[in-house]
């Protein structure tokens, strides 16, 4: 069995081993982390021989961690890291090069079609109709984008959102609300089979799925790291968040979004983002909160864009594909009848 993780904005782990009566066997870890000394991938190797084939992660990476020498430095990679690979080798989890993924990047919809089109495609996929999908976000209109579970009256300022011409609109993923003003944060969402995060824990898979992102802001200069469960920050503020959506066919909506050039001043008069939220973060204000890609690059947004999709082409693969017709449709009609609907926008008042 063989098994992989690659640690978000750190190194590769890789594992093979075999499951002989409930047991692992033939443990042989690699990757191109740094391990001092050499003898430490012994002490790994030998720790991991014999052990429990069923144990989950978290005990995996004590047996990991106790197995290290007082002078031992993992470097790139941890015990966790060592123990999703192990996981993943043994629940034979799929990795993202084994999967032909389609990259969709249509013009400009309504906020509400694009909520609707999370919920078709990752329908689609769980059906076995469409591949794994990464699709960009394009819009030209104002909305706030609220989490499945949030109380409209607790996050929006509805009075302030009407005066502004800003959107209300609830999506099928839980988390915090998006402030989404027309060329102002870069969106994406991917559409994936259970099969690619098996052997992680929900919490894990966010780092997981988004680790192409880090990679792709490390070499444009930001120093961007996973904080918490679902924030992508740098030293200069939060840059923005993800969520997630797991249907019951096994299929996994991931999407995020990521600050572009957003009006923060705007954005604190239509969300209710009160001086507790903001105190929980280390800072005064909105604005020291939310750090731009525009100002820590100097770079256009679609230049950002095209840097994103390149490196998930490089990392993963990926042809340009379109949304189909049927799809589109479906997406429009679940935006007027579902996602347009006061009972489903204020479905927690």
């Amino acid at each position: 069995m063989h098994g992989e993780y690659k640690v978000p904005g750190g190194k590769l782990v890789t594992i093979d081993l075999d499951v002989v009566q409930g047991r692992l066997a033939n443990v042989r870890l690699a990757g191109d982390f740094f391990l001092e000394p050499d003898e430490a991938l012994d002490d790994i190797n030998a720790a991991l021989e014999g052990f429990a084939a069923d144990a989950d992660a978290e005990r995996i990476a004590q047996i990991v961690r106790d197995s290290l020498r007082p002078d031992a430095h993992m470097i790139g990679f941890s015990p966790e890291a060592v123990a999703i690979a192990v996981r993943r080798a043994v629940v034979n989890a799929r990795d993202w090069r084994e999967y032909d993924w389609e990259i969709l990047h249509p013009g400009p919809l309504p906020a509400r079609v694009h909520v609707a089109l999370d919920q078709v495609l990752t329908e689609e996929v769980g059906a076995g109709r469409r591949g794994p999908t990464l699709r960009i976000w394009e819009w030209d209109e104002t909305a706030v984008i609220i989490g499945s579970f949030q109380s409209v009256k607790n996050e929006v300022d509805v009075d302030n959102a009407e005066r502004y011409g800003v959107q209300l609109v609830r999506r099928i993923t839980g988390g915090g609300a998006m402030f989404m003003e027309a060329g102002s944060v870069v969106t994406y969402s991917l559409y994936v089979p259970g099969e690619l995060v098996q052997g992680m824990s929900f919490a894990e898979s966010y780092a997981y799925l988004d680790a192409w992102v880090l990679d792709a802001l490390h070499s444009l200069g930001i120093k961007a790291e996973y904080a918490g469960l679902n924030d992508i920050a740098s030293p200069e503020g939060k840059i923005g968040g993800a969520a997630q959506k797991r249907l019951g066919s096994g299929a996994v909506l991931h999407h995020a979004t990521l600050s572009y050039d957003i009006d923060a001043d705007r954005m604190v008069e239509v969300l209710r983002i009160g001086r507790e939220k903001l105190s929980d973060k280390g800072t005064k204000s909105a604005n020291k909160r939310v750090s731009p890609l525009r100002s820590q690059t100097g770079l256009d947004r679609s230049v950002i864009i095209d840097h994103l999709v390149a490196t998930f082409r490089e990392q993963h693969g990926g042809e340009p594909a379109s949304v189909r017709p049927e799809e589109l449709a479906r997406a429009e009609e679940l935006a007027r009848t579902k996602f347009a609907s006061h009972e489903w926008t204020y479905r927690v008042p």
